[in-house]
């Protein structure tokens, strides 16, 4: 009688890898305290997150590539463009940042994937939905690198059901807050900018810190989608800023390139290399140097 060959074992599929991944991260996810309960422990309950009136991401079918997509700075600068002359624009209105021949590629795209649709018999194209800004989705796009690339927890576009009180008796910070993730059972909070250096002003700063005054995160990232550089406005902001909230102020000290840090513990960069090297950094940094911290 003759032997059977042995079966081969194929390797498990990427899917299966992919569902085996999920299941661990919602079993993680149960043995630790969610996001709502860290911030709850700061005495501070959300109260609305993650608006869509102003999100511009397609139909779920088209998210995967859309995501990869919003990677290229290019890409991200295009749809600014594009949100801009939203109620009707040429190709030659959006050729920008790209090429002429990329440009169009990136139209033909937005038009697959229904965000962009075109005039009946002209050369005018115009977006499916209205949206305000770039912002909610520069904040979705950050929040979804987190869970993505890093394994967060993350959430976007919080408000908070009314200001908190600190210990000393003093209404603390309100307003919008970007991102904020949990990571090893800490938090961190991200402050998101789509505009250039130019459009940001004194104040946005002042209120970011009081934010992190109010939030407390372990670690705080002020992200500009921009490949400029930071060291010739922002930085001295910052430092200008930090005056007001320390007698001995903690230097601005630059990790590498557009990169800057702040007692280890808060932290400044651009999307220069790209937006997830640039965050691998920071964490990188952090896990290093956390022994420091920025007591506001």
């Amino acid at each position: 009688m003759t032997e059977k060959p042995p079966k081969l074992l194929l390797p498990p599929s990427i899917s299966y890898y992919k569902k085996e991944i999920k299941r661990l991260r919602e079993v993680i996810r149960d043995l630790s305290p969610s996001i709502e309960a860290l911030l709850r422990k700061r005495g501070l309950k959300i109260y609305t997150k993650e608006p869509s009136q102003d999100l511009l991401i397609p139909e779920p079918a088209y998210i995967e590539d859309y995501y990869r997509k919003l990677h290229k700075y290019s890409f991200r600068l295009f749809l600014r463009d594009v949100i801009k002359f939203q109620k009707g624009f040429t190709a030659a209105q959006v050729t920008h940042y790209a090429t002429e021949k990329v440009t169009k590629e990136y139209i033909s795209y937005l038009k697959n994937i229904k965000l962009v649709d075109k005039f009946p018999d002209r050369e005018l194209f115009f977006l499916t939905r209205p949206v305000k800004s770039f912002g909610e989705t520069l904040e979705w796009f950050f929040s979804e690198i987190l869970k993505r690339e890093f394994l967060m927890d993350s959430i976007w576009g919080i408000r908070f059901k009314r200001p908190a009180i600190s210990p000393e008796g003093e209404i603390t910070a309100g307003g919008d807050y970007d991102v904020i993730a949990k990571f090893n059972n800490s938090i961190l909070y991200a402050e998101i900018k789509s505009s250039p250096p130019k459009q940001i002003y004194q104040k946005e700063i002042k209120a970011f810190l009081k934010r992190i005054k109010t939030l407390s995160p372990e670690l705080s990232i002020f992200f500009m989608d921009t490949e400029l550089r930071m060291k010739d406005k922002i930085v001295p902001m910052f430092e200008e800023e930090l005056r007001n909230f320390f007698k001995e102020p903690p230097p601005v000290e630059r990790i590498k390139k557009e990169i800057f840090h702040i007692a280890n513990t808060l932290y400044i960069m651009n999307s220069k290399d790209s937006i997830i090297y640039n965050i691998e950094i920071v964490l990188s940094w952090y896990h290093k140097y956390k022994h420091r911290g920025l007591n506001l």
